[in-house]
């Protein structure tokens, strides 16, 4: 049996995934928060998240896509306007 290795950027947790994006602009990490239960959209291949963000003290914008296979497992993630921070930065 082949293990997936976890996503070192994306931290599941119960009904939720966990991620930090670094605004491009003024280097702000926003922590976000995507319910499995009502922000994945369901695709062909799986799911789908698109998150607009706005860094509450610096206003810099940056928009998250996080792409999941039919079990929720991220297979893709692109960040506009910023950054995924690791999981393992985060304190």
């Amino acid at each position: 049996m082949f293990f997936r290795k976890s996503d070192p950027h994306v931290k599941p947790e119960g009904m939720a995934y966990w991620v930090r994006v670094r605004t491009e602009k003024s280097g702000e990490v926003v922590p976000l928060r995507i319910s499995r239960a009502s922000e994945l959209s369901p695709t062909a291949e799986g799911y789908y998240v698109r998150k607009v963000i706005v860094a509450p003290e610096s206003l810099d914008r940056a928009v998250l896509e996080i792409w999941f296979d039919r079990r929720a497992r991220v297979v893709r993630k692109a960040v506009e306007g910023g950054e995924l921070v690791p999981i393992k930065e985060w304190s």
